[in-house]
């Protein structure tokens, strides 16, 4: 029918993810980095709410193209 986005979002939005994630896990007991935050470490933890929207975008296009196959 037409091109699916949901691949290239996912794939975009899990690399991201993976990347803040491992910044926020090595920057972990830097304190004077996330001062501004009032102390929360907002890298991992949006690092890992991209890497959950980008998991389930890249399963619904797999599910798609799954069942377009069959």
């Amino acid at each position: 029918m037409g091109i699916d986005i949901k691949f290239p979002i996912g794939l975009m939005f899990f690399i991201f993810g993976l990347l803040l994630t491992t910044w926020g896990i090595f920057t972990n007991n830097d304190i004077l980095l996330y001062q501004r935050s009032l102390g929360v470490n907002i890298n991992l933890w949006s690092g890992l709410g991209m890497l959950v929207f980008g998991s389930i975008m890249l399963l619904l296009a797999f599910r798609t193209f799954k069942s377009k196959k069959s």
